[in-house]
């Protein structure tokens, strides 16, 4: 059996999703989005994202992780938090011995719906059949986690033992 943290990283909000797989089952644990406060700085995001991850993994007994890689962005500033956000997310997993598996937007697309450019919609569309809800989870980073982590449970070397 794995237990899997799927991570879409961000600073204003972490998408955060965690499946059990067992015997080519996938079930959801729990799944939501980390808030952070806003109009405060950067760093003190961190912290908030830090604490919460923690809260997260003590209440689970995660396995392995996987993590949305930074592909691409427009806005430099906003890339750099957000690698602040991923690298501060990673080295929280990393220090509780948890192996990471990193995936690129496109590569979570193409997994998903058979598409490179796949939209958020498509996304919680495919997250939602994969996963048979009632309906596409919702926010869009708690959808696109779900995503990860299903990618990472598709992972051979999980079941290598």
């Amino acid at each position: 059996m794995a237990i899997i943290l799927g991570i879409d990283p961000g600073t204003t909000d972490v998408g955060f999703a965690v499946i059990e797989v067992e015997k080519n089952q996938r079930n959801i644990l729990t799944y939501g989005v980390i808030h952070t406060t806003p109009k405060i700085s950067q760093s003190e995001k961190l912290v908030e994202i830090m604490h919460d991850l923690k809260d997260i993994l003590q209440q689970n007994k995660i396995t392995h992780a996987a993590i949305e890689k930074l592909f691409f962005s427009t806005n430099l500033k906003t890339g750099i938090d957000v690698a602040q956000s991923r690298g501060v997310i990673m080295a929280i997993i990393a220090e509780q011995g948890i192996p990471i598996m990193e995936y690129t937007p496109l590569q979570v697309k193409k997994a998903l719906c058979g598409n490179w450019k796949a939209e958020k919609k498509q996304i919680g569309r495919a997250v939602q059949l994969l996963f048979r809800l009632d309906a596409i989870p919702k926010p869009d980073d708690a959808a696109d986690a779900l995503g990860i982590a299903y990618l990472g449970s598709m992972n051979p070397a999980l079941f290598l033992k």
